[in-house]
């Protein structure tokens, strides 16, 4: 029997996000928008190759359409509801540590300036996306813009970071204030799970 694609488990409640992110915004973001990625995606690939096939997988190898979009959209959407963690207690500093930290520095020369320019990146993106911190093939550590369903792993880097600017990620909070939602993401941030994701060089 083939293996389906999976909702991912939330490591906090849909209220433990507030007031960064309401629980009414998780409960369409996550309940409803990622489940009909993940359903309509199980639905493309019930027997094809790509059945039994990883998620990565099907990523890497899928053609541009339908199939594609939705796998690229259920991996984008685990990574980015697996790096969030309720707020920092007020102020308390979250920031990246240890072998991430000073990647950050060796790429960005400081936090403060990655932040920016990561921030830029997702505001600036136009229409629907992702801004990402990825890992680029030498170690490296580079901001890149993907729209729609598009991601790193469909350009040989590793992921490490995501904010996602489509307006379901943000509208029921921020209406259209984009740039709130964004400055707003960076205090629910687990910088534990970012640093997981880096590989060892």
């Amino acid at each position: 029997m083939a293996t389906q694609i999976q909702m991912p488990e939330l490591r906090y409640g849909l209220a433990d996000l507030a007031p960064v992110i309401s629980e009414e915004t998780l409960n369409y973001h996550y309940g409803k928008h990622l489940q009909a990625y993940v359903n309509q995606l199980n639905t493309l690939i019930e027997a094809t190759e790509y059945e039994d096939m990883a998620l990565a997988d099907i990523i890497r190898e899928a053609p541009a359409g339908p199939l594609f979009n939705n796998a690229g959209q259920v991996f984008n959407h685990a990574m980015y509801f697996e790096q969030l963690a309720p707020p920092v207690k007020e102020g308390e500093e979250n920031l990246p540590e240890g072998a991430l930290e000073e990647a950050i520095y060796a790429s960005f020369d400081d936090f403060e300036t990655f932040r920016q320019r990561m921030s830029e990146a997702a505001l600036k993106l136009f229409g629907s996306g992702w801004a990402w911190l990825v890992q680029t093939e030498n170690g490296s550590l580079k901001i890149e813009q993907y729209p729609n369903a598009d991601n790193p792993l469909k350009h040989g880097q590793t992921p490490l970071l995501c904010i996602d600017v489509w307006e379901h990620a943000y509208y029921l909070d921020y209406q259209n204030r984009r740039a709130d939602y964004i400055q707003k993401i960076w205090s629910i941030i687990d910088w534990k799970v970012v640093a997981a994701r880096m590989d060892a060089r």
